[in-house]
């Protein structure tokens, strides 16, 4: 039985998740969004910081992320970024397939993180994540810009979004060019906690309305 296909964000109260500059991409205001993962216990054992941090109900939602997720499929601009920043063991541990124009070999990296690079579409992207994610569930990683395109395919089973109360004024926004007419939302779960908001959506085909002539 194929896994579900789900993305998992952070966004500011005003509706970014990351800088527009790519500079900037994993730079203070980007950390500023984030900074509710980094004590997490799960997310400093990930990155190699040590076994101690926090425990509780962000914790948890965190390793869930992490252990629900067979494969991952993120866009050219966030795989430049994160090539220069990411350690040398990447921290996603499964295949990662990047929707991209550049032809390239895949890249292995040490702890099970293989990066392909696949230029023919999302779909294609999708297909070949769906061949190698077996029972478990497809996260699409990012940026905002291949979120919009799989949201607006019809090609996303579900999100979360880490709500932050925090204001960007300016950079990606989240559903910029989003197809509003095409994309019906069902919350499915809400959680308040210290420092952000979990929001969880089922993501549907909007069933398109049928215009209506009237005579007179």
């Amino acid at each position: 039985m194929a896994g579900k296909v789900f993305f998992s964000v952070s966004m500011s109260l005003d509706g970014f998740v990351a800088p527009e500059s790519l500079e900037e991409l994993m730079g203070p205001q980007w950390m500023e969004l984030h900074a509710w993962m980094f004590p997490l216990r799960f997310f400093r054992e990930n990155l190699k910081f040590g076994e101690s941090g926090e425990e509780g109900p962000d914790n948890d939602i965190a390793r869930e992320t992490f252990e629900r997720t067979g494969v991952s499929v993120m866009g050219k601009r966030m795989f430049d970024a994160g090539e220069q920043m990411w350690p040398e063991e990447a921290p996603f541990h499964t295949p990662v397939f990047v929707v991209t124009h550049e032809k390239r070999d895949p890249w292995e990296r040490p702890g099970g993180t293989t990066f392909h690079f696949v230029n023919d579409g999302i779909e294609a992207a999708l297909d070949q994540a769906r061949a190698t994610a077996g029972d478990r569930d497809i996260r699409i990683a990012g940026g905002g810009v291949t979120i919009v395109q799989y949201l607006n395919a019809g090609l996303v089973d579900e999100f979360s979004i880490a709500l932050s109360p925090l204001l960007f004024g300016a950079g990606v926004r989240l559903f910029e060019g989003v197809d509003a007419s095409r994309v019906a939302l069902e919350l499915v779960r809400s959680e308040q906690w210290s420092r952000v908001t979990h929001l969880t959506y089922a993501a549907h085909r909007k069933a398109r309305r049928r215009s209506t002539r009237i005579s007179v």
